[in-house]
């Protein structure tokens, strides 16, 4: 595993970045945390790969306030061609 972002998946819409930072700190620093409200999901950003690759391991399938959590590791953005569609340039 080459990332240090993780994606995390089938979040309780009540988890708030605090509480998920200090959840994956168990496994290493966390540089940043970002929930996307009232979608279920979010990404963490771990200090390192090595920690990243450890909290992936750990924590996809456990559970956390109610859920059983997704972890896998994140995908880079790739640009949306349906975007075009909807906003055809003139």
């Amino acid at each position: 595993m080459e990332s240090k972002k993780l994606y995390v998946g089938n979040l309780n819409y009540k988890t708030t970045e605090e509480t998920l930072k200090s959840h994956f700190a168990q496994y290493g620093e966390v540089t940043s945390v970002n929930i996307l409200k009232g979608r279920g999901f979010g990404f963490v950003e771990m200090g390192s790969a090595e920690a990243a690759l450890e909290a992936k391991n750990k924590l996809n399938g456990t559970e956390f306030e109610g859920r059983k959590l997704i972890v896998n590791e994140a995908k880079p953005r790739a640009d949306k061609p349906q975007a075009e569609r909807r906003f055809p340039k003139y």
